[in-house]
């Protein structure tokens, strides 16, 4: 089998879509014909996704939020936590508690993290994430 040329076929025949569709029998399906309805992903595709995604937050908090890696580790995983929920634009939505963050006063940033509208979406998440903010220590 020549996989370069039947790849190359498929993605003629299947054509490649970005975003979930529903196909020609009402199938959920994404990329190159996968059916998600009957088929799902495997853990493997579901972990190379998160990476993937976890990359682009990162990406996306440097390019706004230059000073997030002046942070240490654990507050720097509270940002990207958030960063990943909401995404980035939603994030810098949280102006009054990213300037406490820059300006390191913890206890203003968790404060702000938990009287959020998304503390009221994520419940245990935020109250959890706004620990970690405070004490600059993994729980």
């Amino acid at each position: 089998m020549d996989m370069t040329r039947l790849v190359t076929q498929l993605q003629v025949d299947e054509g490649v879509r970005l975003k979930p569709y529903r196909d020609s029998v009402g199938k959920l399906t994404i990329g190159v014909g996968r059916n998600l309805d009957d088929v799902g992903i495997s853990l493997e595709e579901a972990t190379l996704m998160l990476e993937h995604d976890v990359r682009r937050t990162e990406v996306g908090l440097d390019a706004n939020l230059p000073w997030w890696r002046e942070m240490n580790d654990a507050r720097q995983n509270v940002i990207m936590n958030m960063g990943f929920n909401l995404g980035i634009r939603k994030l810098l939505g949280f102006t009054n508690t990213l300037r406490a963050m820059e300006q390191g006063d913890w206890e203003a940033a968790a404060t702000g993290m938990l009287a959020s509208k998304w503390a009221g979406q994520v419940g245990e998440r935020a109250v959890r994430l706004s620990k970690i903010m405070r004490t600059g220590r993994f729980q």
